[in-house]
């Protein structure tokens, strides 16, 4: 079986632009509340990133990967809690939704116990933000806010080769039991 390395980088090349906003803004704060604590959150992709951590018995390369994919994603859910509160809305773990606040829940959560689910899974999931995060800079004038996001869509997008790679390398091809799986991958 290939290995793939976690020696790679996990995050784009270059720093982060200067964590500040033009001024307040409720509309924008409510977007960036959303990457925070919405269902398609950097909160979701911490836990979700953290659990298969821990539950890939077996398979630390995967894990390990993992794991540090989800400190990338612990500084993104940082930097839009700052910039939500520098747009005027409280950074709480929730989005608005049709009008009322949802507070972040790991319901939101899928938990498969197979490599490939996990792999195939958070590949869906990094490619949903990046197209959350396009969609928002579409209509968000704040030039600064619009450089963390793309910044962070840089760093989602290393993401999204190395999960592919990892895919390739551990996806339903490969005999492997991972502990608290019900069937080995065929």
């Amino acid at each position: 079986m290939d290995e793939v390395s976690c020696e790679v980088r996990y995050a784009a090349e270059g720093p982060y632009p200067p964590v500040e906003v033009e001024g307040k803004n409720r509309q924008y704060a409510q977007a960036i509340g959303s990457n925070v604590g919405g269902s398609a959150s950097e909160m979701s992709a911490v836990a979700r990133y953290f659990y298969s951590h821990v539950t890939l018995v077996g398979c630390e390369e995967v894990a390990d990967c993992l794991m540090r994919i989800a400190v990338v994603e612990m500084r993104h859910l940082d930097i839009f809690a700052r910039l939500a509160r520098q747009l005027g809305e409280d950074p709480r773990l929730w989005a608005v939704n049709r009008g009322g606040r949802r507070y972040w829940t790991p319901e939101y959560l899928r938990y498969p116990q197979r490599v490939d689910q996990v792999l195939r899974y958070a590949l869906e999931e990094e490619k949903g933000t990046i197209q959350k995060y396009r969609q928002q800079m579409l209509w968000i004038r704040d030039n600064n806010v619009q450089a963390n996001l793309q910044r962070i869509i840089e760093d989602e997008e290393v993401h999204v080769r190395l999960l592919t790679d990892l895919l390739a390398a551990y996806g339903p091809n490969q005999d492997l039991d991972f502990g608290l799986q019900t069937k080995a991958i065929r």
